[in-house]
């Protein structure tokens, strides 16, 4: 029975892992969208600030 729950912890641990690690890959294409967003000369600071805070509530 103790191998089970060691098992089942070990699970556990790798599952948060998991569900921590893919914020940001979730954010990733955001991040990307907005630094190719920001070279456009004058709107592409305004269009890019919601997609900043869109990634930032993601991570």
């Amino acid at each position: 029975m103790g191998i089970v729950k060691r098992c089942f912890q070990a699970f556990l641990i790798l599952a948060a892992a998991a569900t921590l690690a893919a914020c940001g890959v979730v954010a990733a294409p955001v991040r990307v969208t907005s630094a190719t967003v920001k070279v456009v000369p004058v709107a592409g600071d305004v269009v890019a600030a919601p997609l900043d805070v869109s990634a930032d509530v993601i991570d």
